[in-house]
């Protein structure tokens, strides 16, 4: 077998089970993900949608992809057709895009609300009190197109490993949170994605129920 499937089984291996691994492809090229798929990956992020619309057509149809990345309002209508989930929600605006896009396809798009939990201010998301006041707003009631499925957030780029496990605790208690005030009885409302390569052991130590992982499977990026 191939490095690539190599990797994949490998990280199967030490995943728990609950825990689901979206390998990170972007920048790869098709041969790269068909290896993967090949041994037995079927769930792909990618960053930038227009990366994304030019490898999926080339790849099998039972890919489940994911956008992982940040997403402008005006790229929406261009994945809503197939996109299998959304990781990063990161505004009010762009979860009514969203609504509005899938409600024109009679699709319902599964999304995560992206959190903002790092020191870095490049960083994209919600603070809880912004996604409290949207989710507790007669607005956000109306939406019917959109399942929210869960949280997602990236943490420090750091050796700090005590930092970065705070920032992965602060995360899963907002799942927490919004579980018990606005999903208790929702069982489509349970992924927690957090943890990428450098710091996905971490971030399962802290609950995480879905890692994305690139260079671990693919190799450093150029």
């Amino acid at each position: 077998m191939n490095a690539i499937g190599e990797n994949i089984i490998s990280l199967k291996r030490e995943l728990p089970s609950g825990v689901k691994l979206v390998a990170v492809s972007k920048t790869k090229p098709v041969s790269d993900i068909l290896q993967a798929y090949n041994a037995g990956q079927r769930i792909f992020g990618e960053n930038r949608v227009g990366e994304l619309l030019a490898k999926k057509d080339q790849l099998p149809g039972d890919i489940e992809w994911h956008l992982i990345g940040h997403l402008q309002t005006n790229k929406v209508k261009s994945i809503i057709s197939f996109v299998s989930l959304i990781h990063s929600v990161d505004s009010f605006r762009l979860l009514k895009t969203i609504n509005d896009e899938a409600l024109k396809m009679s699709r319902v798009v599964s999304c995560l609300l992206q959190f903002h939990i790092a020191t870095e201010e490049t960083k994209f998301g919600f603070s809880i009190e912004e996604a409290l006041k949207m989710m507790d707003s007669e607005e956000f009631s109306n939406l019917r197109s959109v399942r929210i499925c869960g949280v997602m957030g990236m943490a420090t780029f750091t050796d700090d490993k005590n930092l970065v496990s705070s920032e992965f605790r602060s995360l899963a208690g907002y799942f927490r949170l919004l579980k018990e005030r606005f999903f208790k009885n929702n069982p489509e409302f349970c992924v927690i994605s957090m943890g990428m390569s450098d710091d996905f052991r971490i971030a399962i130590g802290e609950g995480s129920t879905m890692v994305r992982i690139g260079s671990l499977i693919f190799g450093k990026r150029k």
